[in-house]
């Protein structure tokens, strides 16, 4: 009883201690390709119009990601219909090729920050759409499907 008492407690310390993460979803891409036709949703509920948050793009990709970065075109609608569109690049590997992302195993994360310090200052529901938009170097036309991207995730945190 003693050990599953301080086994719960270590759970609880560590749960606790990431307090600031107040939204953390992700949504597979099916088959590991991603369409541009087929941006990743996430309907998030705001009702803090005070505390600035963090907002962070999370990708997990395999060994089928053949790109050293990545493009991507996120949009904010508004509760109240204001929609904000960004055209966004991230690195995901050093000029070695080695991917910048954790992980142990062929599937890598990376936490990429999307917007620092806002305030959802109007009081509902707030759409966040991520699209890719990768295109290999000298071609017009974008890379579709993406292979190697398992997952997009959203997470919102408190600023510190």
């Amino acid at each position: 009883m003693h050990k599953y008492f301080q086994f719960f407690m270590v759970v609880l310390l560590v749960v606790s201690c990431n307090s600031s993460a107040i939204y953390d979803q992700y949504q597979p891409v099916v088959n590991n390709q991603w369409s541009f036709e087929n941006p990743i949703e996430f309907i998030v509920s705001s009702s803090d119009t005070i505390t600035s948050k963090n907002v962070f793009i999370n990708i997990r990709n395999n060994k089928d990601y053949e790109f050293s970065s990545l493009f991507l075109i996120a949009k904010i609608q508004f509760p109240k219909g204001m929609k904000v569109v960004d055209t966004l690049e991230y690195e995901m590997t050093d000029a070695k090729g080695q991917w910048l992302g954790t992980g142990f195993t062929d599937v890598k994360e990376s936490k990429l920050f999307y917007k620092e310090n806002v305030v959802f200052n109007e009081v509902g529901d707030y759409k966040f759409s991520i699209q890719q938009a990768t295109r290999s170097i000298n071609d017009i036309e974008g890379k579709n499907p993406l292979n190697g991207i398992t997952n997009v995730g959203l997470s919102i945190e408190n600023s510190k």
